[in-house]
């Protein structure tokens, strides 16, 4: 299997190192322009036009623009595409242009579970039919630093948890763009971006973000909660999407599998 991979970030270089010892070719890393070369894995290309003939998989490590300037392209030129930008797909244009590429492209845009799981029993629970569902994301204040929350709390005097947006998952995606990509995931697996329902927490008691996932329909009620780490290299990308984003590679060459 030949792939380009999106970025040659945390994440990417995660699954740089974790498909070493796969039958999987990085054939090119796909990188803003002016930077041009060849890094310690593939030579580096600025757009999709540049890739070998024979790429069979693109992976987006880059985040949001990442997969808006590459993405479309790519499934247009009959590529798959695997993502952990979930939260880029609350944009309706964007969501537009890439079921529009894939379809014309015969190609299909993968989607990483990315820092949360149970979107498996999400996914199920939604063909009975999903009464409820609602995503709670905490993080440390030092964690929503660079975020909206600036200017509704003073993070670096809160003493308990405090809530700084409740809405819809779409709201939450547009004005959280850098956090948004679970929120995404809960919502594309079960409600949809406006009747999946989003609180965002600050939470000094915590060191680890913290995933929560509360569910009710005609499966019954789920609760589901994940304590996530974030890579050693960067505490900002968490070490599940990056793992999530490498099982999403290596589950094309399974024969049977989830």
């Amino acid at each position: 299997m030949k792939i380009a991979l999106i970025g040659d970030g945390a994440i990417s270089r995660y699954v740089q190192a974790g498909i070493a010892a796969h039958p999987v070719e990085i054939v090119a890393l796909i990188m803003r322009s002016g930077r041009t070369g060849a890094t310690r894995c593939a030579p580096c290309v600025t757009c999709i036009s540049d890739l070998p003939s024979d790429t069979g998989l693109v992976v987006d490590c880059a985040g949001h623009a990442g997969l808006r300037d590459h993405g479309p392209p790519a499934l247009e030129r009959g590529i798959d595409v695997i993502t952990v930008s979930l939260g880029a797909l609350a944009d309706e244009p964007l969501y537009a242009a890439l079921s529009k590429a894939a379809s014309e492209g015969h190609a299909r845009l993968r989607l990483a579970s990315g820092a949360i799981g149970a979107l498996d029993a999400l996914r199920a629970a939604r063909t009975g039919g999903l009464d409820h569902v609602r995503y709670v994301g905490r993080k440390p204040p030092a964690g929503w630093r660079g975020s909206p929350a600036e200017d509704m709390l003073d993070l670096g005097a809160l003493t308990a948890p405090a809530t700084h947006f409740s809405g819809s998952a779409g709201a939450a995606a547009t004005r959280y763009p850098k956090n948004a990509n679970v929120a995404a995931a809960v919502a594309l697996a079960s409600l949809g971006f406006e009747d999946t329902q989003v609180d965002l927490i600050a939470d000094p008691s915590i060191t680890a973000n913290v995933h929560e996932i509360e569910a009710a329909g005609a499966f019954g009620e789920m609760r589901f909660s994940i304590a996530g780490k974030a890579l050693p290299d960067n505490p900002r990308s968490s070490a599940l999407a990056a793992m999530s984003t490498l099982a999403a590679i290596l589950d094309q060459r399974t024969t049977i599998g989830f």
